[in-house]
């Protein structure tokens, strides 16, 4: 047999249809080759911060506090929902300050340890929806989205992630974010919508207050026309740490609900990720968390998401929670990863002042970049941009609409260079 029949023979439709490596490791591994050809290649390809020398950025609070636990933390098996201090835990970090307040008025919170954030955007996307029923995206987004949703049989409709025409706010197309909802609750029970601020990926966009508000009453407005409809709201926090309001939707949530009704069949999740804050990428480190006025409603939500969870990846790792437990439980500790994460924070924030500043003396179409790992510039021929950059030894990742720049992997030195390459690599092709 050829591949083909061989295929045929093995493999329902729904795994023949799986093509290709991933677009992100694939340039990043055409940056590794240049490098290793000695090349003096520039890394603007993957979603890790790296020092300005190219080495991995390592919060060494963290992997101090790894090397310490004990035996049992290092080889046991965590209870499947997380162990319970790491579940407050998370609800604390992807929350913040916030939180006590939030109980305060009436409004429950419950987690789920799950591997990394992504195993936090699985669980809401098993769980919240049926197979068949649509989920709701911006136009611009981190490309496994698109493969969790077909992972679990959502069709994918979108919302643009700027205005295209005259709208309330300049990063919040309300009309189109009212409009998709109410398709999606006319035609189906159930809403799901994922949005990934503040620090979006791979813009760097984040959405100031009036813009949060602007969202959140659309999805209030959506789920008290529909009732009968559950509609729920999932923050994609996975890079706040590093925005300037790293819990702003927290205080629009509270700001709304301290004198709002919060609809019963409205939910709000987070997910939480410690590869960024922590800088345990590879630990697969994250959480789901839930808020609800229901107590009964998150705990039983933990209990189907944890039994979602022993069904795919059986339960998350139990080092790493134990870790963030140690650091967070100790004020010295707590106080030193602290440090350390400002100034990570700090030289991020170089990197994309030097970027931004660049790129606004050119006429380049830069997104909106204000916080985070990315920039973006939006074109209709990525894969030429991309390759025009590599020939100067820029090496950045082409998606769908534009080229994703990673300001966390190049260093502070390369930084004007590396702008200097995409007006050039730009130019030469409009020409």
């Amino acid at each position: 047999m050829d591949l083909g029949e061989l295929e045929n023979t093995f493999l329902p439709l729904e795994s023949r249809v799986k093509t290709g490596s991933d677009v992100i490791f694939s340039w990043y591994g055409r940056y590794q080759q240049a490098k290793a050809l000695g090349e003096p290649a520039i890394n603007g390809t993957v979603g890790s911060l790296l020092e300005d020398d190219g080495s991995l950025a390592v919060n060494r609070v963290v992997m101090e506090t790894i090397r310490k636990q004990s035996d049992i933390d290092f080889s046991a098996y965590a209870p499947l929902p997380g162990l319970p201090e790491f579940k407050r835990l998370a609800s604390e970090l992807v929350i913040g300050p916030r939180l006590a307040s939030l109980n305060d008025i009436g409004l429950h919170s419950n987690a789920v340890a799950t591997p990394g954030g992504t195993g936090a955007l699985y669980l809401s996307a098993r769980s919240m929806l049926a197979v068949g029923d649509t989920i709701l995206f911006r136009s611009r987004r981190w490309s496994p989205y698109d493969t969790l949703a077909k992972e679990c049989g959502l069709p994918i409709a979108e919302w643009p992630i700027l205005p295209k025409t005259d709208s309330p706010h300049p990063k919040v197309d309300l009309e189109a974010l009212e409009n998709e909802l109410e398709m999606i609750a006319i035609n189906q029970e159930r809403i799901l919508a994922w949005i990934n601020d503040p620090a979006h990926n791979p813009t760097g966009l984040s959405l100031d207050s009036d813009g949060r508000e602007l969202v959140l009453d659309a999805f209030i407005n959506c789920a008290t026309n529909h009732p009968e409809k559950g509609v729920t709201l999932f923050l994609d926090t996975a890079y706040a740490i590093y925005a300037d309001e790293p819990y702003g939707w927290s205080e629009t949530i509270h700001k709304k609900f301290s004198w709002a009704d919060w609809p019963e069949n409205f939910l709000i999740c987070w997910g939480f990720s410690a590869s960024k804050s922590h800088t345990i990428y590879g630990m697969r480190c994250g959480a789901i968390v839930f808020l609800h006025p229901s107590e009964d409603y998150v705990a039983r939500l933990g209990e189907i998401c944890a039994v979602t969870g022993r069904g795919t990846w059986s339960l998350a790792p139990r080092l790493p929670q134990s870790t963030l437990m140690a650091i967070h439980s100790d004020e010295e500790l707590a106080s030193s990863w602290s440090l350390e994460k400002v100034r990570l924070k700090e030289m991020l924030a170089i990197r994309r002042n030097l970027f931004n500043e660049k790129m606004s003396q050119s006429e380049l179409p830069l997104m909106p970049s204000d916080d985070g790992y990315f920039a973006f510039i939006p074109c209709d021929d990525p894969v030429s941009i991309a390759e025009r950059a590599a020939e100067s030894h820029l090496y950045v990742v082409p998606l769908e609409g534009g080229v994703r720049i990673g300001l966390c992997s190049i260093g502070s030195n390369d930084i004007v260079r590396a702008a200097e390459i995409l007006i050039e690599s730009w130019h030469s092709l409009a020409d």
